[in-house]
């Protein structure tokens, strides 16, 4: 039956999953008929696929539904040959001419035929297999149909929609740090892989954000490597819409595109400049170094991680929900030229939130920890005092977050410098720390368990 595509929408989940919506006008003859179309994706979920006249709802019933996978190739004509007879063009060694025989299939098992050429049986015979016809059940590609009634004859238009496999996206974003490191450019650009085995051309594109619960887990994907967009920056009008869907967040490209088979495409999802950024050290502590008596040195010589800080807000020049992806941070060297410093990965992200990053560890700022008495007052109860050394060798003053992972019942009975107790198993040391310069903080803790 002659098909048209009238249009094809495609929101693509970044779990591995796309959902297909493809208009097509049709002819119908009254009564039964079957509609085959064979350029779907090859990873289809045949389960998930449904057919419906639109918008004359209900004018086309669908008797039966097939899916179509028993693909033609070389294995499967011999396969299906067995027991009959082919023919094989070879080369003769003795004449240098191509000669042919009949040959009877008598099985095709582990990838070599076995055949009865002149009443004897061999196998390995170096040529090509010349077969009489395709056999009608072997299909060139992967193919949906469907057994069609309706009760008058005419043209329709129908929607099919289905699940596949092999479509996903994710976000990438490149963050330029300026020379004061308080702002930064931001841009995100979305990469879209299509391993689905079809292509879409002129198609409307949608993308979810969101954790979708699916019944069985996803296969982990591949990905090329996203190509870094680091060049100077611009502020540019957003091709997509964002809008809510459900508990998700749905991106809407404001134009159609091609969306190949395996194609990587990249479109730019945000562009903001001037968003004001921060960074901060952290010496971060666990609660088992509380629980016991400690010989020596807890930790020596530690490298301190840097993270970098930003809102998400309209403020900030944001505002908009982040899906989750990588952020790769760059800043221009006395040359000017741009210099890779960190990535990391960042959740979704709704508007207003703070994102937080590490993107690795301080070169010049390092501390030691060591616990200098420990005591047990009951059974239930110690007391211990700690010594925490930080050490700035850079060419300018810096603010350390000491953090404190504190468990049971605890109170700090003495501390060289103020604390907060940011909740019930955090203590939280602001300590500034002069270039050049070593500072240590000490604390005498009770916990009770």
């Amino acid at each position: 039956m002659e098909t048209d595509r009238v249009s094809a929408e495609i929101t693509v989940y970044n779990s591995g999953l796309g959902l297909v919506k493809d208009r097509r006008n049709v002819s119908l003859s009254r009564g039964d008929s079957v509609l085959q179309l064979m350029d779907v994706a090859s990873r289809v979920i045949p389960s998930s696929v449904s057919v419906e006249a639109v918008p004359e709802k209900g004018t086309v019933s669908v008797l039966e539904q097939n899916y179509e996978y028993d693909l033609l190739s070389p294995a499967k004509l011999l396969e299906k040959y067995v027991g009959k007879t082919v023919r094989v063009r070879y080369r003769n060694p003795y004449t240098d001419r191509e000669d042919e025989k009949a040959a009877k299939v008598l099985a095709y098992n582990d990838g070599q035929p076995v055949l009865q050429v002149d009443n004897e049986v061999t196998f390995g015979i170096p040529g090509n297999y010349i077969f009489p016809q395709v056999p009608e059940d072997l299909i060139a590609r992967p193919t949906l149909s469907w057994l069609l009634r309706t009760d008058s004859a005419g043209a329709r238009q129908l929607e099919t929609l289905y699940l596949t496999e092999g479509m996903t996206w994710r976000a990438d974003y490149v963050l330029v740090l300026q020379a004061d490191e308080k702002t930064a450019g931001v841009s995100a650009w979305v990469t879209l892989e299509n391993r689905s085995g079809a292509n879409f051309r002129n198609a409307r594109l949608k993308l979810v954000a969101g954790d979708v619960h699916r019944i069985r887990e996803d296969a982990a994907r591949g990905g090329r490597p996203v190509l870094a967009k680091t060049m100077a920056m611009q502020e540019a009008a957003p091709q997509f819409r964002e809008s809510s869907l459900f508990e998700y967040h749905l991106y809407t490209l404001q134009r159609p595109t091609d969306v190949k088979n395996n194609q990587s495409k990249q479109v730019g999802l945000l562009s903001a400049l001037d968003v004001p950024v921060s960074k901060e050290y952290v010496f971060r502590g666990r609660d088992y170094y509380f629980r016991g008596r400690v010989s020596g040195y807890i930790e020596k010589d530690r490298k301190i991680p840097v993270y970098l800080i930003f809102c998400n807000d309209k403020a900030s020049r944001l505002g908009m929900p982040l899906p989750k992806g990588v952020v790769r941070v760059y800043k221009r060297d006395l040359d000017e030229s741009l210099q890779f410093v960190g990535e990391n990965n960042i959740d979704h992200t709704p508007v207003d939130e703070k994102i937080r990053m590490t993107v690795g560890n301080a070169f010049d700022v390092v501390g030691d920890r060591k616990q200098t008495s420990w005591n047990a007052i009951a059974s239930n109860v110690t007391e211990s005092e700690y010594e925490i050394s930080l050490r700035n060798h850079k060419k300018e003053d810096i603010t350390i977050r000491v953090e404190e992972a504190i468990p049971g019942d605890w109170k700090i009975l003495e501390s060289s410098h103020p604390y907060k107790k940011e909740d019930s198993g955090t203590a939280i040391f602001s300590v500034k720390v002069p270039r050049d310069r070593e500072v240590v903080v000490r604390f005498r803790v009770r916990s009770r368990f």
